[in-house]
């Protein structure tokens, strides 16, 4: 419980232990266990799409998002800053299916790294070619899949100073919208969990941290 209370509601370490009469250094020690062992049922990207393959599923929903972070001195801090986001973070891919529930969690890497070199980085594309399974995406992920003719991952079209988009591609571009607006519910089911309103775990545990969130959030959906 007191750890639970740390990741839901960000309660400093100093504060709990003096709360429950024991040391600061216990429910540090008590947190990263329980994390290490949530995170380790987490599922692998290509199981958990099998999974939803097995349930009839044909889509999946893909997002890229930004965890904010405590700026740190340094160089080496300056590639956790995001442009897009014009903050310091680490950016993290997830998959939801139809609904909005989360599926997986990517590793965390620098802020400043783009959703379709974190795609490639986890073979995304490859996965769900394996799986037999679909991806709406938003136009982040534009250029992942060069496939015309039988493409896996639909990321929209995109107006440019020479192309205005027709009635077709913009109805196209609504449809889209609409299907992939479940996995936003999925990453505010997530974000409930206050410790990553702003960072203040090592970020090297940040993706041990994320995937304990993720089996968490599920158990508690499905409670």
């Amino acid at each position: 419980m007191i750890v639970l209370a740390v990741l839901r509601h960000d309660q400093r370490l100093a504060d709990m232990a003096g709360g429950n009469d024991v040391s600061e250094s216990t429910v540090r020690r008590w947190r990263d266990e329980l994390i290490g062992l949530l995170a380790a049922q987490a599922p692998r990207l290509d199981r958990a799409l099998k999974e939803i393959a097995r349930q009839g599923g044909e889509v999946v929903l893909i997002d890229g998002t930004l965890i904010r972070t405590q700026r740190r001195t340094g160089k080496a801090d300056r590639r956790n800053y995001s442009g897009k986001h014009r903050s310091h973070g680490l950016h993290f891919l997830a998959l939801t299916d139809e609904k909005g529930r989360l599926i997986w969690i990517s590793a965390a890497r620098p802020g400043r790294t783009h959703d379709n070199t974190a795609a490639r980085h986890d073979h995304i594309l490859a996965h769900l070619r394996a799986a037999g399974l679909g991806a709406l995406a938003d136009l982040g992920f534009r250029g992942l899949d060069n496939d015309i003719l039988d493409p896996v991952i639909v990321t929209g079209y995109i107006a440019t100073r020479t192309h205005k988009l027709t009635r077709g591609e913009k109805e196209a571009n609504r449809v889209l919208a609409v299907g992939r607006a479940p996995v936003e519910h999925g990453f505010a089911h997530l974000k409930n969990w206050r410790v990553l309103t702003k960072l203040r775990i090592d970020p090297a545990r940040t993706t041990h941290l994320l995937r304990a969130l993720l089996v968490l959030t599920n158990l508690e959906i499905n409670r």
